[in-house]
């Protein structure tokens, strides 16, 4: 079973030396991520634009007719509306200087009363509702309390005239304001087109990153660290980084952005009203605060149920042939069916949180609209501020909620990234335990001479695997190693690859100690054929020439005839390009095991290793591959494990190993000889000829 332990481990919310570490993969980029928050700014600025924008619209230009007009005569060179022999110039249209050079000049007002509207001598406050009109005559009197004013009334053409100018503002306005909206699309457009592509060459990285580290990593790396959980840091780890680099990183700017413009526009246009306003602000933050902390309990108690899902899952798929042939298929169901439920409990409380923040930040959100509209509006009646100022207040106070939101949900995926980079680092942190030399020796070909000097060798300390091994194999020797499981003839072949190190001891080849070797270059030198053979998914080609591009289809063709697999590959549909499924399910593991052969003599290794490599393959396939090995060993240092006792029997020298160490050493013959332990294992495995023997 994968022990996924540390997914349960969420670490840190936030690591100052992590979080400097994960921006360290962003330096090649930072010209990218540059761009982002430049434009960040950008968008942020025309969110910020809009409200203000509707607001000079209605201030200035919707309901700009309210504003006292200076009646000019119409000789005067200020620009106006020209009507009945007067030049009208509203007062937000002209300077300080200007309204004090004409502050003795008559005003007038546009006001709509019923329906009408009415050109009045005199100034009347906006949004007044006490106006009341008398028709005395061809004129009309507007009463406004004890005031009265005199007033004419305007034709629908006569205030068309007086809108003319608003009416083309608006026009203006309007092009303005569909012009900020199609550069905030392209903005951020560009902006998360950028920032998806410098996050996922970042997350790129870091997995070309993990997987060249792993791959430097010895076999006890692996003994000790189950595939699903180094499975899990390549793809669940960097995904949860994905979405920091994504989500947070920058977008970060824009939520601060859009809150330091909010604040800075609305006490801009209206400090009291601004204060006011932020009155909910504490509210906010206090259930900001206590929606973190409960969320981080129940975060964490989602992301260990779902690593108990995923070591489920694993444990299961990878033992469903086991779980068939003891039909455990319904006890295994129960116990997926329990952590499943489970992890759906876990997930309902984490949507309970969710459903019961997000309302409340509305109804604090409402509260600060009900207040706005309360207090504003009385100011917009009283004359106080602007009613465009009102709406764009409204406006500012709904938008300034979202990166609140935003910033409390990025604190989840903040924590996340800060619990994935730990463990990715924690691999990336352990060091290779077979390291190469800084000068290692040339290696362009090897002799095939292989000396163990008082080899001492554990997986585990003190747990030792083999004794103070010595031996000799000279160039072109064919060696076999026997003995009992447990022996250590396997150990003795991933030394010669130095997928291990010894504790004690020397391994030279031909001469040179194999730590002086470039390790790389030692493994491309030795052919190995294992007992249980892996095929990758590809082709029948592929898997043969395992992406060497040296080895051509014809040397592809010509290894496969020597170990006589092109016998079944020609049977095949696509002969050499039939696809492969994963693990090679699809074909028998005697094919599995040709295949296994021709790969390694297509490499032309200089030594060869078979370790138990006939041990599936029936009898009638093991003369030929004996007879095509006889061909091929020649003139190549050539290594057998095996326990099938006939398949070594031509070997130059048989080391019969016991507990780690060796035992006997000798021809076939020698050993029988000998009457040792080599005999006794093979009166063993042919005690049936042994008594035909003794009975002639």
């Amino acid at each position: 079973m994968n022990n996924f332990h540390e997914e349960e481990t969420l670490g840190k919310a936030y690591d100052s030396k992590l979080m400097k570490r994960l921006l360290s993969y962003t330096k090649p980029y930072w010209m990218y991520i540059f761009i982002c928050i430049i434009l960040l700014m950008a968008v942020t600025a025309g969110d910020l634009a809009r409200p203000y924008i509707l607001k000079y619209a209605i201030d200035d230009s919707i309901r700009g007719y309210l504003n006292p007009m200076y009646v000019l005569n119409k000789d005067s060179e200020t620009k106006g509306i020209l009507y009945k022999d007067n030049i009208y110039v509203r007062e937000d249209d002209l300077s300080s200087s200007e309204k004090i050079a004409l502050k003795n000049v008559e005003k007038k007002t546009i006001v709509k009363v019923n329906g009408s509207h009415y050109l009045v001598d005199g100034v009347i406050e906006k949004d007044n509702n006490n106006l009341a009109i008398d028709k005395q005559g061809d004129s009309y009197i507007l009463k406004l309390g004890n005031n009265r004013f005199t007033a004419s009334l305007l034709s629908n053409d006569d205030y068309k005239l007086f809108r003319e100018n608003d009416i083309r503002n608006l026009k203006t306005i309007g092009i303005i304001f569909l012009a900020v909206i199609v550069l905030s699309f392209v903005f951020n457009y560009a902006q998360v087109f950028i920032l998806n592509y410098t996050s996922q060459k970042i997350i790129f990285n870091i997995r070309q990153e993990i997987f060249s580290h792993l791959q430097k990593m010895s076999l006890s790396y692996f003994d000790k660290n189950p595939v699903g959980r180094l499975v899990t840091r390549v793809t669940n780890d960097t995904e949860a980084l994905n979405e920091m680099y994504s989500s947070v990183l920058v977008t970060l700017f824009k939520d601060l952005f859009l809150l330091t413009g909010i604040i800075i526009t609305m006490f801009n246009m209206d400090a009291r009203l601004a204060l006011f306003s932020f009155t909910v602000l504490p509210f906010i933050i206090i259930a900001s605060i206590i929606f973190r902390i409960n969320i981080r309990k129940v975060y964490r108690a989602v992301r260990v149920r779902l690593a108990r899902i995923n070591s489920s899952l694993n444990e299961n798929i990878t033992g469903m042939k086991t779980v068939h042939i003891f039909s455990k298929e319904n006890k295994k169901f129960k116990e997926f069916d329990e952590i499943n439920e489970d992890y759906l409990n876990a997930t309902k409380k984490e949507i309970q949180l969710y459903a019961i923040f997000r309302p409340i930040i509305e109804v604090i959100r409402s509260l600060g609209i009900t207040l706005i509209i309360w207090l504003g509006g009385n100011n917009v009646i009283n004359g106080a501020i602007e009613f465009g100022v009102l709406y764009a207040f409204i406006n500012y106070l709904q938008m300034f909620f979202e990166p609140i939101l935003d910033l409390t949900e990025k604190y989840n995926i903040l924590q996340s990234a800060m619990a994935s980079s730990e463990r990715i680092f924690m691999i990336l942190d352990t060091e290779e335990d077979i390291k190469n030399p800084d000068l290692a020796a040339p290696l362009k070909t090897i002799k095939g001479k292989i000396e163990f000097k008082n080899v001492w060798f554990a997986y585990e300390k003190d747990n030792w695997v083999l004794k103070d091994v010595s031996f000799t194999i000279n160039p072109g020797e064919t060696v076999a190693f026997v003995g009992a499981t447990g022996a250590g003839k396997t150990s003795i072949i991933s030394l010669i690859n130095r997928f291990y190190d010894i504790q004690k001891g020397q391994i030279l080849i031909d001469g040179i100690n194999i730590r002086d070797m470039d390790k790389y270059q030692l493994r491309k030198r030795i052919g190995i054929v294992l007992q249980d053979v892996f095929l990758f998914t590809g082709t029948i080609k592929d898997n043969i020439r395992l992406n060497n591009t040296n080895i051509t289809d014809e040397g592809i063709k010509e290894v496969s005839k020597y170990v006589n697999a092109d016998t079944f590959i020609e049977k095949l549909p696509k002969k050499y390009e039939e696809p492969v499924m994963e693990r090679g399910s699809t074909l028998s593991a005697g094919q599995r095991q040709l295949l296994a052969f021709a790969r390694a003599l297509a490499f032309k290794p200089d030594i060869l290793v078979l370790d138990e490599a006939t041990s599936n393959i029936d009898t009638e396939t093991e003369i030929l591959i004996q007879d095509a090995l006889n061909k091929i060993v020649k003139g190549r240092t050539s290594i057998a494990i095996a326990h099938r006792l006939s398949t070594i029997q031509r070997s130059d020298k048989i080391i019969v190993l016991h507990k780690g160490q060796i035992r006997e050493i000798g021809s076939h013959q020698e050993l029988l000889n000998k009457g040792g332990m080599y005999y006794e294992l093979y009166r063993l495995q042919y005690k049936e000829d042994f008594k035909a023997k003794e009975s002639f």
